[in-house]
């Protein structure tokens, strides 16, 4: 290391559960280090955090800080409780920020700081706790998870953020383009140990595999019970790895495939060839669909035909529309205008990371086979043990309770269930959410093994660039993107445009000082008369569903919480109630909305 480190643990341990989590670890962190921190799930990151920044004492070892080094903490749940607003909570404890400084940063997130706490979305708390901590200007800032909850443009300008930071920085993060954009150096908790290697996440998976190879071959000089975790990570990691290299190939093909039914030019003997076939696998028709809340144009005049094994992405900022496209194009919300066909023959799930809808009193053996020994995937018959192994979980734990399960573990305890419905539509709303690199690559898989359609929203730009065929891009002007392809298609596509656009509008002020005005828009027809009560609703409602969203986002949060249900079992069931009575009011009061301003456009 070229300057002496800021921070070191030398020879440290930690006990949990009568176990030691960690033991004999050297960590030396540098003034400039850009480090990713790696490891499964339970393997101790966020422990290790604590550890770093002084919230929790070590059984064993040597902690030595640089005098005047500012650790600073970005954890994924911070607490809010005792302050009324977000601007309080960031402005709050010894070492707070400069309220200016919130402020600034705030600014440039988006985030209004005097949003009450209560009703703060994840986004909301999210960006709050970004500014805060980025204000606090650390030497060595933490962070866990820092994307979860953040829109594209909130992590582009994130990314852009830390690329100018002069400090050092260590990261947990899911988000493989993330890592790959930002880190020179990798830590990688594993079985109790820590391997460093200079290296950013772009070389983190095939410095893995030679660390699992090399365990293979020296498998034969260690006890037997190692010689078989040697060889299940060897299977379960590389082998896996390089059967995805086979689907990302034929992921590529069927983007080719879906290109030339997307894009006019040049194709149009293929498509005429192939119109009656393409017709006949169509399982979702959208014609010309448009959708507006108050005055805001939310979807305009959009057409997409959606095939059979189509795997469709969506992206957009929060706020651009992408779960009201979701509901209009699974039936679940009527269009203002235009036609969705949905096939008959369709029958889809929705996987929403609603974590409620595991009852945590139930056991896993009841979630996932109603208390039998075995399970119906498809057409196979699987014992309930085995399928655990193939979702990455210990079979040991089919006997425990849901709400003893990590938020990550619930989450792919969900995935295991709704997997296993027969279905031929998937939805899937942020699935990526507290899930670990190793889980994206099994949910990789499992969906490009799926023989249905895919519909899926997600923030994670390389979890869609590895699934999907297809992605629908909103700008929150109403328009929507077509592009075959991932995001990185998507994000070529947008630069490519706005570029054509600067030069197309240097072009008209040069040479076209007479071109004509737009022309006027048509004057909005009369209103019918409604009753007061209608009237009232009509303005009122949009407030009240905002409302309701952001108790449901309050709730959620709340129920993210790993230890909630084994702490307080009533408080659990208490949130998940209110959660659904808050479902079912903000359904009825859109339901009731749209039939007024319906009135109201006569």
């Amino acid at each position: 290391m070229a300057q002496p480190p800021i921070l070191s643990w030398e020879g440290l341990g930690l006990q949990q559960g009568g176990r030691w989590l960690f033991q004999d670890l050297d960590l030396h962190i540098g003034p400039r280090d850009r480090i990713a921190l790696i490891g499964r799930n339970g393997a101790g990151k966020t422990t290790l955090f604590r550890l770093i920044d002084g919230q929790i004492e070590a059984d064993r070892g040597v902690r030595k800080v640089k005098p005047g080094t500012r650790i600073v903490l970005l954890e994924q749940e911070p607490d809010l409780t005792g302050h009324a607003t977000l601007l309080d909570w960031a402005l709050a404890g010894g070492h707070a920020p400069a309220r200016h400084e919130v402020e600034a940063i705030a600014g440039q997130l988006g985030i209004d700081m005097e949003t009450a706490t209560a009703g703060a979305s994840g986004g909301e708390r999210r960006r709050a706790a970004i500014a805060r901590a980025l204000a606090q200007d650390p030497d060595l800032l933490l962070m866990d998870e820092p994307t979860n909850h953040l829109d594209l443009a909130a992590i582009d300008w994130l990314e852009d953020w830390l690329k100018r930071f002069t400090g050092a920085f260590v990261v947990i993060s899911h988000d493989r383009t993330f890592l790959k954009r930002l880190t020179s150096a990798t830590l990688w908790l594993d079985r109790g140990s820590m391997r460093r290697k200079d290296v950013g996440f772009g070389g983190y998976e095939a410095w893995e595999e030679q660390v699992y190879a090399e365990e293979a071959r020296n498998a034969e000089r260690m006890d037997a019970k190692l010689k078989i975790e040697a060889h299940w990570l060897e299977r379960g990691v590389t082998a896996r790895r390089k059967r995805n290299q086979g689907r990302l190939e034929k992921l590529h093909q069927m983007r080719a495939a879906r290109a030339a039914m997307i894009n006019p030019a040049g194709t149009a003997k293929l498509q005429l060839a192939n119109e009656g076939e393409f017709k006949s696998k169509s399982v979702i028709v959208a014609e010309n669909i448009s959708k507006s809340f108050g005055d805001r144009r939310i979807i305009r005049e959009f057409s997409l035909r959606i095939q059979r094994g189509d795997r469709i992405g969506v992206v957009g900022s929060n706020g651009a529309g992408k779960t009201t496209l979701l509901r209009l194009l699974t039936g679940t919300l009527a269009p203002d205008s235009g036609t969705v066909t949905i096939s008959q023959k369709l029958t889809g799930i929705v996987i929403d990371q609603q974590r409620s809808l595991m009852a945590p009193e139930k056991t896993v053996r009841e979630v996932l086979a109603e208390g039998g020994d075995w399970i119906d995937v498809g057409d196979a018959r699987k014992h309930v043990q085995g399928y655990l192994k193939e979702f990455l979980f210990d079979p040991a734990i089919v006997d425990a309770k849901v709400g003893t399960l990590s938020g990550g573990e619930r989450s792919r305890l969900l995935l295991a269930r709704e997997f296993a419905r027969r279905s031929n539509l998937l939805v899937l709303d942020e699935p990526t959410n507290d899930l670990d690199l190793e889980t994206l690559d099994l949910l990789q898989e499992v969906i490009a093994d799926y023989d249905g359609t895919v519909l899926i929203v997600s923030h994670d730009r390389d979890f869609l660039d590895r699934t999907v065929t297809v992605t629908l891009g909103l700008d929150g002007s109403g328009r929507v993107d077509v592009v075959a392809g991932g995001y990185e298609d998507w994000a070529a596509r947008r630069k490519a445009a706005a570029g054509n656009a600067a030069k197309a509008g240097s072009a008209k002020m040069v040479g076209d000082r007479s071109a004509p005005a737009p022309p006027t828009p048509p004057a909005p027809s009369r209103a019918p008369r409604l009753t007061y009560k209608d009237q009232r609703d009509l303005e009122l409602l949009p407030a009240r569903i905002e409302e309701l969203d952001r108790a449901i986002a309050k709730g959620e949060d709340i129920l993210a919480d790993p230890d909630l249900y084994a702490r307080d079992p009533a408080r659990f069931a208490s949130v998940m109630k209110g959660i659904e009575t808050a479902r079912a009011e903000r359904d009825a009061a859109e339901e009731r909305w749209l039939v007024l301003a319906e009135q109201a456009e006569g």
